[in-house]
């Protein structure tokens, strides 16, 4: 990828690539803002890998991006990843009823946030 900083991340765990971490910075209005994504191969869920690559990527975007806030989206129906977001730092921020589909059916769109400590 050409960004510079870098927008996504590899996650390495004893020298193999296990999954990524990506913060994508907003544009005009919500500029201050950046979206962070996610994802590890099920063979390394339920082993605290997430959290520490959460972290770890709020302190990279907090200190490489001009920004004040960042949100994840995980679907209503993904406790786990909520879980790690609350493991994280984050906060509940919003529960938006059934706006989203997956696989056919329609999920709960779940906000949360953490902001950049002054």
């Amino acid at each position: 990828m050409k960004q510079d900083p870098p927008e996504v991340l590899g996650i390495e765990v004893d020298g193999q690539l296990v999954g990524n971490i990506g913060i994508h910075p907003q544009s005009d209005v919500n500029r201050l803002n950046a979206e962070l994504g996610y994802f590890i191969g099920e063979e390394h869920w339920r082993k605290g890998i997430m959290p520490i690559a959460i972290q770890l990527m709020v302190d990279y975007a907090f200190s490489h991006f001009d920004i004040i806030r960042i949100f994840a989206r995980p679907f209503g129906s993904n406790k786990a990843s909520q879980r790690v977001l609350e493991k994280s730092g984050f906060t509940f921020e919003a529960r938006i009823p059934q706006i989203l589909i997956k696989n056919g059916r329609l999920e709960d769109e779940i906000i949360y946030g953490i902001r950049k400590k002054e």
